[in-house]
Order: C-alpha cells, then structure tokens, then sequence
C-alpha cells in the first residue's frame, strides 16, 4: 500500500518542528524542502535517527530540489522572512509573496494533485496568493491561522478557570492578526459556554491576549517567533486530512458568499477530511461578531490589494 507523501517547504523552526511532528505519527513519509543548502539534510537526518527511540518508521529526505517532492499529496507551505529592521510591512508582503509565489508554481509542476496548506506570514494574503497562482479549487488551498489562535485561547481560559484543556473548546474566527475574532459565546468549558463562567471583563482581557498571543512570544524570545504551537496546529490539520476525520476546524479559507464575504481568505470553521475543506460550517454570529469579521476581512483585503490577488 502506498503511504502518503507530505512535502513540508521551510526548513526553519515552524517548518523543521512540523516535518518532526509529522514523522512522529508514521502515516506518511516527508520531504523536506529548504534553498539553504545542508538545511534540509541536515534536519531530515536529525529527525530520522530518532526513529528508533520512537519507534516510527517514516522515510524522510531533506532537499534543495524539488524534484524529491513530486507528486506529493499534501504540501505545506512555511518558506517566508522575517521583517527586518527598515523593512515596511509592504516591503515584507511583497517579498514574502515573491517567494511563497515561487513555492507554488513549484507545487503546481511537481504535485498538480496536491492539497496546500499554507503557515507563511502574512497568513491570509500568503493562502490567497497560492490559491490564485496555483489555480486549485479553494478545497485544496486553504490556511493555517484558526487553530492555533484557539489553542491559544484555551490555553488561556483554562489556567484561567484552572481546569484540563481538555475541557475547552474555542473558536476564533477573522484574518489572522490584531483583527482576529474570538467567538466566546461559541467557547465551552465541559459544555458549559465560557460566558458564564468569566465574568465579560475579565474574558475581554483574555480575547485580547489571544490576539496578542504571537507578539507576546516575540517579545519574550527577543528574536525570532512562534514554532512549537503553531507546528502542533498545521499537524492537527494535516492529520484530519490524513486520516479523513472530517474534523471541524476555524482555517483560513476562500469564502465565496458565506459569512457576506466574496473574494477573500478568512478564517472561519470548515470540515476537513480527505478532500481537503469538504463544507464551511456557517454560524449565526451577532452584529457586533459580524461586524468584528467584516472588519477582518476589510484588513485582509488591504493587504492582498497590495499584491495585487
């Protein structure tokens, strides 16, 4: 039986942390793609020869060619730069967008039946930039933002109520950014809606937490960002289409009239399995959810008109 391919492009933290997350589940086997040249390599053979303490048995390759990803089944994309001191935010979108350009055309020639799944920053320009130079139906084009805002915001409501995260169910929805929207009357804790648990101010603070939560990390860090959750994120997507759990889950994808949203990636739940996104799941928001949404998606248009998709 042929296993499953998953090509990860990006060797750095996000990228590197995903292919290991991968390998440890042994569903399938990974390449690792990187322009560095020893990068790849050098991860892959990392990651292979811990193998046998772990127990999997997954075959993976670190390259520069990528030629060693053809027909790939899914590919996930976390290649792009950080903002350097003196760089615009436009001049960042742009040349993130030359390269996540590049990396899909690559894509196109070597995977034309693959499913994208998107990490690089600007996170909703960058998945509507590969659905559009890819040419893929926005069932196999579609971003990783949603999950790991709500992991965050569990992970926040439950030290906050001092039980398991695994009582918490979140759901955040919008561009991934300062304009994300945290649907609290869609969060539960055992089933229990977080709203009357946590007094409002209280959970207004925690919303904005989470939409601060990657900028906290930074300023800790002092250099470089997030890895560790947003690599647990992409792989629980990844394993929902693997595994085709049809697995309801916030991902930035094209919304075609739902939500009153045309044109635009925006993070809302959708079904995935198999297939990729299989139905976007529409939720009765209030005025102010829905105009917190509409907002989102006017910032992420900003930045897609910038490049010009």
């Amino acid at each position: 039986m042929k296993r499953t391919k998953i090509t990860v492009v990006g060797a750095g933290n996000v990228g590197g942390t995903t292919a290991q997350r991968i390998a440890e589940r042994d569903y399938a086997d990974v390449v690792l793609v990187d322009i560095v040249e020893g990068l790849p390599q050098g991860k892959a053979l990392d990651i292979l020869q811990s193998g046998p303490i772990y127990g999997y048995h997954t075959d993976l390759v670190g390259t520069n060619d990528y030629a060693a990803t053809a027909d790939s089944d899914i590919v996930v994309i976390t290649s792009g730069v950080a903002r350097k001191p003196g760089m615009s935010r436009d001049d960042l979108l742009r040349t993130n967008a030359e390269i996540v350009g590049s990396v899909t055309d690559q894509v196109v020639r070597y995977s034309p039946n693959a499913i994208i799944i998107v990490v690089a920053n600007p996170l909703d320009a960058m998945t509507q930039l590969a659905l559009k130079r890819s040419g893929f139906p926005r069932s196999r084009v579609f971003g990783q933002a949603g999950v790991l805002d709500s992991a965050r915001f569990c992970t926040f409501i439950a030290s906050e109520l001092n039980v398991s995260v695994e009582n918490v169910h979140a759901m955040v929805l919008g561009g991934h950014g300062d304009t994300m929207v945290p649907v609290s009357r869609y969060t539960t804790v055992a089933g229990i809606p977080v709203t009357e648990l946590i007094p409002p101010a209280r959970l207004r603070e925690i919303e904005q937490r989470t939409a601060d939560g990657g900028a906290e990390i930074v300023r800790h860090l002092k250099t470089g960002s997030a890895f560790y959750a947003p690599s647990a994120a992409t792989v629980e997507m990844v394993d929902a289409v693997v595994l085709d759990k049809k697995k309801i889950l916030p991902c930035c994808v094209m919304l075609q009239g739902e939500y009153g949203i045309t044109g635009l990636c925006v993070g809302v739940p959708v079904k995935l399995g198999k297939d990729g996104v299989e139905e976007i799941v529409q939720l009765t928001l209030t005025p102010e959810e829905d105009a917190a949404l509409k907002k989102s998606a006017a910032a992420v248009k900003e930045l897609v008109d910038v490049i010009g998709v």
